[in-house]
């Protein structure tokens, strides 16, 4: 197996000299990662366009609003990446701003997107629920093109599996520390590549999905902010199963918890819970008004 190759022998695919990087005018490099959230960001706000237009929003002021969402997005992924890999960075503290070399995380980049959001909104003196509305099912669709970098850059992968997407890479294109024992243990003597879960894959299209169903019950939506509190709970029941079986999880210190999962955890409790509160409520008022009259 070359080591640029990637494999699904159970879908019979086998992918030859997948690259990582693009180079321009001989000498100018660009990599595949790069390019894949660019096309993932720049649809996402085209979508949050289209969607305020349609509703009766202003498309104007979500491109306004993504130009700080965009930057304060890529802070608060490094931010939560180093955080949460402080042994890693603490000793060479300038590989903490060199982002060529990986190391972002999504939680933290939707985590700034939407104190981005709130803080916008305020200064802008908007609603920022109806703001987030037109938003978020950008948001999922820019995940889901976006993990497709993780495939070009063979990571985000999950433990050893054999069922029918099972993937494999090569062992020296990934990093040692995303190679778990169990892993390890199924490798075949003499082996040169690992067999795996292609989590990238299955948060992929669980986004996909998760944007069909936000794109779809918009027009339906109960009141301002119900399609972001669809897209946290969605996104995290997602995000807490699939966590579970990647093999590069941050993890809280000291600690075999990992951090996304137990977020994911919460935002599915928070929708749930915030959603039965906010239709009660209206449910109550409905009342009151009606007896009233």
């Amino acid at each position: 197996m070359n080591v640029m190759d990637i494999e699904f022998p159970n879908l019979g695919l086998y992918l030859k000299d997948v690259p990582k990087t693009i180079h321009l005018f001989g000498s100018f490099t660009i990599a595949y990662y790069g390019i894949i959230i660019a096309i993932g960001i720049c649809l996402g706000i085209l979508t949050a366009a289209h969607l305020a237009k349609k509703y009766g929003g202003n498309s104007d002021i979500v491109w306004d609003f993504a130009i700080y969402a965009v930057i304060f997005s890529i802070v608060g992924a490094r931010t939560y990446y180093v955080i949460f890999s402080w042994d890693y960075y603490r000793h060479d503290l300038l590989s903490i701003f060199n982002l060529r070399n990986g190391g972002i995380a999504i939680y933290g980049a939707v985590i700034g997107a939407f104190a981005t959001l709130f803080v916008y909104c305020r200064v802008k003196k908007i609603n920022p629920f109806k703001l987030g509305d037109f938003c978020v099912p950008g948001l999922a669709i820019g995940q889901a093109i976006g993990r497709w970098g993780n495939f070009m850059n063979r990571e985000a992968f999950g433990e050893y599996t054999d069922n029918l997407f099972a993937m494999r890479l090569p062992v020296n294109a990934v990093r040692v520390r995303d190679i778990s024992e169990s892993i390890a243990a199924h490798m075949e003597e003499g082996a040169e590549y690992i067999q795996v879960h292609p989590t990238f894959l299955y948060e992929s299209m669980w986004n996909l999905l998760l944007f069909i169903i936000l794109m779809t019950y918009i027009k339906h939506k109960r009141f301002d902010g119900e399609i972001i509190l669809i897209y946290l709970g969605g996104y995290g029941l997602g995000r807490l199963w699939i966590e579970g079986l990647r093999t590069d999880q941050l993890l809280f210190p000291g600690t075999n918890t990992a951090v996304s999962q137990v977020l994911a955890g919460v935002l599915v409790v928070f929708a749930v819970v915030t959603e039965i509160i906010v239709l009660s409520v209206r449910k109550k008022k409905k009342n009151s008004i009606s007896e009233e009259k």
